[in-house]
Order: structure tokens, then sequence, then C-alpha cells
């Protein structure tokens, strides 16, 4: 007699978890990614931005911002405020504008203006964490990384796929379930699963292709 799902132990329903978005949610980290860009320094200054931001409000001000400034050569030597200009919709304006700055001079003095692959190395960029790093890793060069934003958290808690009580731990606990190629399409899933269906306030479980597995179906 098989497991009933809401018993699997937490690898098991990640992984069923893992093929039902696919089957949802189809593509590549690259492909499912909402921020537009067309480089890897593109993506890391979009992911920069997105703090506290929507990836809408982020794809609005990008265009004007690379068109300025392309490369890290223009946005290392941009002055402040021309920055602060650009990107002041997407809130914290000042601080991001610095990163921004900060992490171009950093690429062009430590990394030969190029974008470095190393989550060590990306996370010594000014305004770069461990979720920006697996961000560029996993979509702009399709390498393992799972970066764990307020949604996975909030759905690797409801699903029971994670106990863990901060970002760090919930992305081990993920990465150990699945294969390094999947962790990047995987969190994106989620965080689509929880725009579209399972909201915090109010989810979905009717429409939901995980109700089966949730332990908290039908509970806010």
């Amino acid at each position: 007699m098989p497991i009933p799902a809401t018993r699997l132990d937490a690898a098991s329903r990640t992984r069923e978890v893992d093929r039902r978005l696919e089957a949802r949610f189809g593509g590549t980290a690259a492909s499912l990614c909402a921020l537009r860009h067309r480089n890897a320094f593109e993506l890391l200054c979009a992911t920069v931005l997105s703090a506290q931001c929507t990836d809408e409000r982020v794809n609005e001000v990008t265009p004007a911002l690379f068109a300025r400034f392309p490369s890290p050569r223009e946005m290392a030597g941009a002055p402040s405020g021309q920055i602060e200009e650009l990107i002041y919709s997407t809130g914290f304006y000042k601080a991001k504008a610095g990163h921004l700055r900060g992490l171009s001079v950093a690429l062009l003095d430590r990394f030969g203006g190029e974008v470095p692959h190393d989550r060590e190395e990306l996370c010594t960029l000014p305004g770069v964490g461990r979720k920006t790093a697996n961000v560029v890793r996993s979509v702009a060069f399709d390498e393992p990384g799972l970066p764990v934003d307020t949604h996975v958290t909030r759905l690797s808690h409801r699903l029971d796929l994670s106990r863990g009580r901060d970002p760090v731990a919930i992305e081990r606990s993920l990465c150990r379930a699945l294969a390094p190629e999947r962790w990047g399409a995987f969190s994106i899933r989620l965080i689509l699963l929880g725009r579209s269906t399972c909201a915090a306030r109010r989810p979905s479980c009717s429409t939901c292709p995980l109700e089966d597995l949730c332990p908290r179906r039908g509970v806010a």
C-alpha cells in the first residue's frame, strides 16, 4: 500500500513537490526568472534592486538604467545622483545606488570586470548576499544555487519540506533532497506557486497541485 502523501518524509515530499511543480511551471531557471536581463551583470544589478521591491517595478527601471550604464565600467564611474534618479521607484534608492556602484568597482578591481561564478566570491560584492549569489549562479550561469526568499521560506514551512528557522538551514534541507541541477528552477517554481496560488493570507487550496501533500491545506 502506498504511503499517504502527507506522511512522506520531508525529502520525499520535496522531490514530489518538485515533480508536480515542474508539470505546472515548466522550463529552466533562466526561462522562469521574472527579472529581465541580457547578461550576468544586468541580472546581478536587477537582483540587488529587487530587494523590498517587486520584479515588475525592477523591470520598469532597468532598461533606462542599463541603457545609460551598460557595464561595470560605466556604472562604477556614474555619479550617484544619476543612478539614484533612475532607480528611485525601487525604494531604498540611496543604498541601492551605492551597492551598484560598489559592486561595479569591485568587479573591475578584483574580477577583470566579469561577474564571478563562485558563490563566496559573489558574496564579497557590496549588496550581494547568499540569495542574490544563488540567483546569479542558477539563472545566469546554469550552476547549482537555490535562492531562499520569503516565498520559499513560507512554502517550505507550510509544506513541511524544512523546519529550518533561517534561510541557510532551509536551503541546505532542500538541497539535500534534490539533485543540484534542479535547485534553481525548484526555487523559482515555489515562488511562482506562492504568487499565483498559495498566497499568505488566502491560499487557494482547491486549485493547488500540492493540496494532498500539504499538512496545512485549508488553513490560512
